[in-house]
């Protein structure tokens, strides 16, 4: 990191720090809130955003089964937040992966890539349903990674416990978070400004947090997809929303440089209006995307269920198919045994949804599977 890149405006104390080769200094963030006066010119854009998720959270609350969507944005959160980090997995392959998760059997096995977005969705639920009975902590933000770090590389970096050695950002080193001996206060801090009152707009305060994260980077690995992680419950509990409606990863993932860059230049030169400014504009973005596949998806359902009437669809018909949504793969032992029925009868369910054109055979899979295109073409499509 070059000191020489930190300006009088800085958000924090760059410190001197040893033992790691190529790294002389380290940066200690201010506490929260920041000493930032809120520019009147970001006003229209913060009203658009919040247009933006208040219709999003419109169209969720009024759904008779919200996680019919849910899981489908989640699943599409936890691959783009992987991808971020350079974990890219085939979404066919990671459906199926999904229905039947392994763990690797070593460090270059391709399974990590599949299990670390795999962990990503489970925490992701984890976080949904306990952050409901407990509060925003470092208690919760501690089992987020210990879940996320389950059983892939980097799985020995002591899932769940904050760092105990100097990390960096970058190679050669862009960004050197607090020096181990700060790395407490500044959690400590941390986790006192989420519950302290709030001096911005909730929205604004989200991602205030989330910057605030990035920079402390209290993890030996995987602080990018906790700070994503934990970025989605801020928003979901500080404004208010039916349910976890907005995921920020495929924004970006889309804007990567200057999402990074943005960052950077809070800490080096205190321009937290720039990075506002580009949060409130990828939410207003991610938020109508949101909105246009959520409803996208729900009238593919209907379709769906359109169909199965034409066809004289059983019970067992529907659930299958409401199932494709969470995951839109569909192999004939995992229907056997979700629907307690012979092996005979779920391949011949889903021979009907085939002949429906509701799904097409997985060729190459060494056993029978299936998967919906038009579920993949929504979630996954651009």
């Amino acid at each position: 990191m070059d000191p020489s890149l930190f300006g009088e405006s800085k958000t924090g104390q760059l410190v001197p720090v040893s033992g790691t080769p190529g790294v002389t200094h380290g940066f200690i963030p201010h506490r929260l809130p920041p000493d930032w006066i809120w520019p009147e010119r970001l006003w229209p854009l913060l009203l658009d955003a919040h247009r933006a998720l208040a219709s999003l959270d419109g169209t969720g609350k009024n759904l008779p089964d919200p996680t019919l969507l849910l899981r489908p944005l989640q699943n599409r959160e936890a691959q783009r937040s992987s991808s971020l980090e350079g974990t890219i997995t085939d979404p066919q392959q990671q459906a199926l992966f999904q229905l039947e998760p392994k763990l690797p059997a070593s460090s270059t096995d391709p399974a990590n890539a599949e299990r670390e977005v795999f962990n990503y969705g489970q925490a992701l639920l984890v976080g949904l349903t306990e952050e409901r009975g407990l509060p925003l902590s470092l208690r919760l933000i501690r089992r987020l990674h210990g879940i996320l770090m389950d059983g892939v590389r980097g799985s020995d970096q002591s899932p769940g416990d904050f760092r105990r050695t100097q990390n960096y950002i970058g190679s050669p080193p862009r960004f050197v978070p607090p020096p181990v001996s700060a790395l407490e206060d500044c959690l400590d801090a941390f986790e006192k400004y989420l519950h302290a009152p709030k001096h911005f707009d909730p929205l604004v305060e989200a991602f205030l947090a989330h910057y605030q994260f990035e920079a402390i980077h209290p993890f030996a690995d995987g602080n990018g997809r906790v700070g994503r992680l934990v970025l989605a419950l801020t928003i979901s509990e500080w404004c208010g929303l039916s349910d976890q409606w907005l995921y920020m990863s495929a924004y970006f993932d889309r804007n990567k440089d200057h999402y990074i860059d943005y960052m950077f230049q809070v800490s080096a030169n205190g321009k937290w209006e720039a990075w506002i400014e580009f949060c409130l504009r990828g939410v207003a973005e991610q938020a109508r995307d949101t909105e246009d596949r959520c409803t996208r998806l729900l009238a593919l359902s209907r379709q769906f269920q359109e169909k199965l009437r034409e066809i004289g669809g059983s019970i067992r018909l529907s659930a299958i198919v409401n199932d494709l949504f969470e995951s839109p793969v569909a192999m004939v032992t995992h229907v056997q045994r979700r629907h307690d029925v012979a092996y005979p009868t779920a391949r011949s369910d889903l021979k009907k949804l085939e002949r429906a054109g509701i799904l097409r055979r997985i060729e190459g899979y060494p056993r029978i599977a299936y998967y919906c295109p038009q579920v993949f073409d929504i979630t996954h499509g651009d």
